[in-house]
């Protein structure tokens, strides 16, 4: 009897045909979910029938209540090495397996520039005009060359971002709690003495470092005030860095030029999430990994995971 195999959050309906599954198929059954799992409720019942869970990144939480009320479940694949929202020692103390998937940085790197580069050059309001008969130039663009680009990160993402800005001959500066001097030389750009230093002096930010206790309401009310009213926050990183609140605030007022974010506190959005209708916000669906590439390394991997399972030899398991 075949195991069964739930592949959940597949909204674009891709899992399935962007890589070859048939590694697995005569030993299991491949069943994909399109819609999001929004409660511990909705995932328990959609799920209580399967042996092996393949998850998309951070969608759908799996807390140890969720790992009590899946007694049939042996194998957890998360797409990258790292998740947030699971609870690995619930799982293992219930006999679940848990493994990863490598993950690029190049998707969100050059997400990162699609929307810096919307904003400073008003693509979306100045497309949306052109189809619907409106103003032939309605905006002026913002300038790259010679303008500061801050940068709060400069990891692996934040990294490659910053080359992106020296091509375009833009002064970075980054500055994060760890950020060495010497780390910031190898990258080619100037360490900012403080984050509000950075703020103060950037034309464009963006947030490039991982949630934590440290960076949780990184930027809020206070921090949005430091920035000038000509420049524009960016956040391809994550939505709880960033008070939702006080950006919207910031934005409503005109006390900043713009802003651009791919995540939100609630995923999917709302559909009455006043994130939707705020002005000067460019905003996108967590688009950040979502590539072809990533998906071939995500869904590829995952049947490289199950296969090694199924032959009782894990790998790339989660710790």
């Amino acid at each position: 009897m075949k195991l069964r195999c739930a592949v959940i959050e597949d909204f674009q309906s891709v899992a399935t045909t962007v890589v070859d599954w048939s590694p697995v198929t005569d030993d299991v059954e491949i069943v994909t979910f399109t819609e999001h799992l929004a409660t511990v409720d909705e995932a328990a019942t959609a799920l209580e029938g399967f042996d092996i869970v393949v998850t998309l990144r951070e969608r759908v939480p799996f807390p140890a209540e969720l790992f009590a009320r899946l007694p049939r479940l042996r194998l957890l694949v998360a797409s990258g090495m790292r998740n947030s929202v699971i609870d690995v020692d619930a799982a293992r103390r219930h006999g679940v397996e848990v493994c990863g998937t490598a993950s690029s940085s190049t998707p969100p790197v050059e997400l990162t520039w699609a929307l810096l580069l919307g904003l400073a050059r008003g693509i979306v309001p100045e497309a949306e005009a052109l189809r619907r008969g409106g103003p032939w130039q309605s905006t002026l663009g913002a300038d790259l060359h010679g303008r500061t680009l801050g940068l709060l990160g400069l990891g692996k993402i934040g990294g490659r971002v910053a080359r992106v800005g020296l091509a375009f001959g833009m002064d970075v500066v980054a500055w994060s709690r760890n950020l060495t001097k010497e780390r910031a030389d190898e990258a080619g750009v100037r360490l900012a003495a403080s984050r509000e230093e950075l703020l103060a002096e950037s034309d464009f930010v963006s947030v490039h470092l991982a949630l934590g206790e440290r960076t949780r309401g990184l930027i809020g009310a206070a921090e949005l005030a430091r920035m000038r009213p000509t420049a524009y926050l960016i956040n391809t990183s994550r939505a709880a860095i960033v008070d939702t609140d006080a950006l919207l605030a910031a934005l409503d007022a005109g006390t900043i030029a713009g802003a651009a974010t791919d995540v939100f506190d609630v995923e999917p959005l709302p559909a009455d999430d006043p994130v939707r209708s705020a002005p000067r916000l460019l905003a996108t669906p967590h688009l950040g990994y979502v590539s072809r590439a990533n998906y071939e390394t995500y869904y590829g991997q995952a049947v490289e995971d199950i296969r090694a399972f199924l032959d009782g030899r894990p790998v790339r398991r989660l710790s």
